[in-house]
């Protein structure tokens, strides 16, 4: 059990599944940038967290509801999380007083198409675990809605996720108490990131020394006539 102190953000294992340097630039060192990218998912969010409550049937939405888990050390607060009315959920105060019972349903926003790994499904799951830390119910299933092509994609809460879940979050932790160091993860996604500038991969990951030291010793060997291998 973690004290409130001690909790990390839930967004940041979306920063850490995709890149342990970036996770550890923003939740570490503080440095945060902004490009068209965030700008756009920055006003996505705002849009959606300025909306009320909403009845629909069967279905009550809350936006902007802040999630907390001591077990796995995470706060953060969640875009929106749909109740559904459902026989084995819970009763759940300010949703319903007359004895109806509910099983959350988070649902992120992203302003982009689906991603190319688990990062969007690792972050809504961690979401849905804290939900059911604080409520005491099964969540089975949320949504990921993304801008492009504005649809919701299903994600089913897979035991492979959860854990997947877990390992991030004991890998967070062991970054931020020092116990290891962040690795890049370089690729052409780098330039789209907004930390580019400041995290310098290309320059950072390149060794010179090996270079330097040939060159050094090619001096020293060529009047002699040796060769360096």
């Amino acid at each position: 059990m973690y004290s409130d102190e001690d909790l990390l953000l839930i967004s940041g294992l979306q920063h850490v599944a995709f890149c342990e340097k970036q996770w550890a630039l923003i939740h570490m060192e503080q440095e945060w940038e902004e490009n068209p990218l965030t700008i756009d998912g920055k006003h996505l969010h705002e849009f959606v967290h300025e909306q009320n409550r909403e009845n629909r049937g069967t279905i009550r939405t809350v936006t902007s509801m802040r999630l907390r888990s001591l077990n796995l050390g995470l706060y953060g607060i969640a875009d929106m999380v749909e109740f559904h009315r459902d026989s084995s959920g819970v009763e759940i105060k300010n949703i319903a007083n007359n004895g109806e019972r509910w099983i959350p349903y988070p649902v992120e926003y992203k302003r982009g198409r689906k991603r190319y790994d688990l990062a969007d499904e690792i972050q809504l799951c961690a979401q849905a675990l804290c939900l059911e830390e604080m409520l005491e119910v099964r969540i089975s299933q949320g949504a990921i809605y993304y801008g492009q092509p504005r649809r919701r994609v299903v994600i089913n809460f897979s035991i492979e996720i959860k854990n997947e879940v877990y390992r991030l979050c004991s890998k967070a932790r062991r970054l931020f108490e020092g116990v290891c160091a962040p690795q890049y993860n370089t690729g052409a996604h780098c330039k789209n990131c907004s930390l580019f500038n400041v995290c310098m991969p290309n320059l950072t990951l390149t060794d010179k020394s090996a270079i330097y030291v040939k060159n050094a010793l090619k001096d020293i060997l060529s009047p002699r006539g040796d060769t360096v291998p």
